[in-house]
């Protein structure tokens, strides 16, 4: 099995976004695309089977790696977490306001849907407006009715005002555990990783193309769903633990762009070719390039890879390389990997 450049996987959703998507993945762009899911075996909630990545053979992936679990994501991934590729990434360009919303955890996840996973995630800010915030968290301790008033009126002022907020810049990186409340302001470009579900909670959703006191509570009802709401208060110096800053990251060679607690649920890792070729350890990735041309090695051959390229890569392709061409383009991008087999185990 090689490693093979993977179709765009975008679809219409109800916010506005995606010409960047577009252009850095050689389209279709937006207006109402601001999603690309990448290397997916997730289908939308309810929308199966939207979603799902195809490969270049037309095959869903899904299909693939269950067929084969060993040679697409290794032996000790499948003892530890079966045939489940235990990562979802995507592409969210915001030409819109995030509605403030929130995502459960694992054990809300299985206590109320049945599932093994929530959706933990963490942003990789591709592109920021000069000051352009995201919030995260409550900065003061909620009480459950208040909030439930405030979904009730939909009072978006009093959500919006009530979250701990964090300006962000490209290259920064940030972890959002599930449960915490947050929204990311328009403008914002990122690479997001998460748990592979499709779980949102809406608290609002004025001037927003979704119905939310339909589609907004995972069919649980609002009186269930905000049970997987955080109501603690979040400091600054909690929201600091969750960011990896640009200058961590930036570096030649492969550097981790996530926090450390992000390691329980997925691993992403920037590369940076100008100082030479950058070694992989063999395992399922996806590799998203972006900037320069060059190449990614590995032994069953050579692809040719340029900026906006997503490659995806099984774990019988074995250690591969990155390293720019001939010409001294420096190759750039970060390697999207599941927990590793040894991670910690992630918190319920």
């Amino acid at each position: 099995m090689r490693p093979m450049l993977l179709p765009v996987n975008q679809f219409d959703h109800f916010y506005r976004g995606g010409d960047r998507i577009g252009e850095l993945r050689h389209g279709p762009g937006g207006p109402m695309r601001p999603e690309e899911w990448i290397g997916s075996t997730t289908a939308r909630f309810g929308q199966a089977p939207q979603g799902f990545s195809l490969l270049p053979d037309g095959r869903l992936l899904l299909d693939a790696v269950d067929a084969d679990p060993s040679a697409w994501l290794g032996p000790d991934h499948v003892e530890r977490y079966g045939s489940n590729t235990e990562i979802l990434v995507k592409l969210l360009d915001l030409n819109q306001r995030l509605p403030v919303h929130l995502h459960p955890n694992r054990e809300f996840s299985r206590t109320h849907l049945g599932l093994a996973h929530g959706k933990t995630e963490a942003w990789y800010v591709l592109d920021a407006p000069e000051g352009g915030e995201v919030g995260v968290g409550f900065a003061e301790e909620m009480t459950a009715p208040q909030v439930a008033e405030w979904v009730a009126a939909r009072d978006s002022d009093a959500l919006m005002g009530a979250l701990r907020t964090r300006r962000v810049r490209p290259g920064d990186a940030m972890l959002v555990p599930a449960g915490l409340p947050h929204t990311v302001a328009s403008g914002v470009f990122v690479l997001e990783l998460q748990e592979p579900t499709d779980l949102s909670i809406l608290l609002e959703w004025q001037g927003f193309a979704v119905d939310g006191a339909r589609d907004g509570h995972l069919d649980l009802g609002f009186d269930t769903a905000l049970q997987a709401l955080d109501l603690t208060a979040i400091s600054d110096s909690d929201l600091d633990s969750l960011v990896l800053p640009r200058e961590a990251i930036e570096r030649a060679g492969l550097s981790s762009a996530m926090p450390a607690a992000a390691d329980s649920y997925f691993r992403a890792h920037r590369f940076d070719a100008s100082g030479g070729p950058v070694s992989v350890s063999a395992g399922f990735a996806i590799v998203v390039v972006l900037g320069g041309r060059g190449v990614l090695a590995c032994p069953a051959g050579s692809l040719e890879v340029s900026r906006g390229d997503v490659i995806l890569v099984p774990f019988e392709a074995g250690e591969y390389t990155l390293h720019g061409n001939d010409h001294g383009d420096a190759l750039t991008g970060v390697v999207c990997r599941p927990p590793a087999p040894d991670a910690p185990v992630a918190p319920r």
